[in-house]
């Protein structure tokens, strides 16, 4: 075959190589197709599946206007920082919604983009707060912190989250995007076909391993203003910072998930009841995500990328969250014979006045 294609005259190759290329195209924009196709029939799905919820609540009978019962007016959002256990976390959430009664929604942007437009944050804080038949709720995607405050709302939602080691969340993403994960193995992924190891991506000085592939979790938590997003912002840092501390409930690490779970199922119990448990028993083996094919890291390919000051900014960061996390911890749980058990209630009232007669 080889000394066919040798042989073949040259303005025959020159028709075969446009030929090729010509049906490469056609095949890529079939693909984009489909792939069109199936965002529109999944987001027609997920209309559908709103619209049934809310003609159930109106068939339950007229819903009062009364405010509801506070703790049936909680919502929690959940803005998933990739490749940091969130899949693994969330089906938590999807597999005690039924029981616990709320219900959970995913937050699907195009092309996973983690920053909406001003108009789509003014549409999604409306929801969130007015959409009582979703109540409670339980809000999650890959969008990064959005400050509700801002837009007059007197209650805002309670705001959770995980991180992880940054590098380890890199490597993670790296091969996800080359050989995607056991959650749905027959995906195709962006990078699907690319053999090069992590290792050789940076030695070579890839793009898709550049320290500033570092820079997301920092943004996450920063929220929607610009500077949030300059690689390497020191400003961006301490918002991040700031808003660990005092806008989100709890932050926890990929590497002691299950002990995050612990604090939430004891903290917020209308969501959580039974979670700690159901990730013992099940989640540890039917939850946790594992990219495929994925290589540990050499210490050289470690090394070098712990000498950009991205990774010692959003290494900085990540120790942050995880002192804090240790800290409530350290505080909500005693430890017993290697196992963590939840301290009961720790105070109480007392010299109560007027006296009742």
């Amino acid at each position: 075959m080889g000394l066919l294609r040798i042989m073949m005259p040259p303005k025959l190759q020159l028709l075969a190589v446009v030929a090729f290329a010509v049906a490469m195209l056609f095949l890529e924009n079939q693909i984009q197709k489909l792939e069109e196709s199936r965002s529109k029939l999944e987001r027609a799905i997920a209309r559908h599946e709103v619209r049934e919820i809310e003609q159930r609540h109106t068939m339950d009978g007229p819903r009062q206007e009364a405010a509801l019962d506070e703790e049936e007016d909680m919502v929690i959002i959940y803005n998933r920082v990739p490749k940091t256990a969130s899949t693994s976390f969330t089906n938590i959430a999807y597999d005690l919604c039924a029981k616990n009664k709320y219900h959970v929604l995913h937050i699907n942007t195009t092309k996973n983009n983690p920053v909406m437009s001003l108009q789509d944050q003014v549409r999604f804080v409306k929801n969130i707060t007015s959409w009582k038949e979703m109540k409670p709720g339980f809000y999650h995607g890959h969008v990064s912190y959005l400050d509700f405050a801002k837009f007059g709302v007197k209650k805002k939602p309670i705001y959770i989250n995980v991180i992880r080691d940054p590098i380890e969340r890199l490597v993670s993403y790296y091969y996800f995007l080359r050989f995607g994960d056991d959650y749905r193995p027959g995906l195709r992924r962006r990078k699907q076909g690319d053999k090069k190891t992590f290792d050789e991506c940076v030695a070579e000085g890839g793009s898709d391993c550049a320290p500033e592939k570092l820079w997301l979790q920092i943004p996450f938590f920063c929220g929607h203003s610009s500077e949030c997003w300059n690689v390497g912002s020191r400003w961006a840092m301490d918002q991040a910072k700031y808003n660990l501390i005092n806008e989100y409930f709890l932050v926890g690490v990929t590497e002691e998930l299950e002990d995050f779970i612990m604090l939430l199922e004891a903290a917020l119990p209308r969501f959580f009841r039974g979670a700690t448990e159901l990730y013992r028993t099940v989640g540890k083996k039917s939850h946790l995500r594992k990219t495929t094919e994925k290589k540990l890291p050499t210490k050289q390919t470690i090394a070098k990328l712990q000498q950009s000051d991205i990774w010692k900014m959003e290494n900085e960061f990540y120790e942050f969250a995880l002192e804090q996390f240790q800290f409530i911890r350290a505080h909500a749980v005693r430890e017993k014979d290697g196992d963590l058990y939840i301290l009961a209630q720790n105070f109480f009232y007392e010299k109560i006045y007027p006296k009742s007669n």
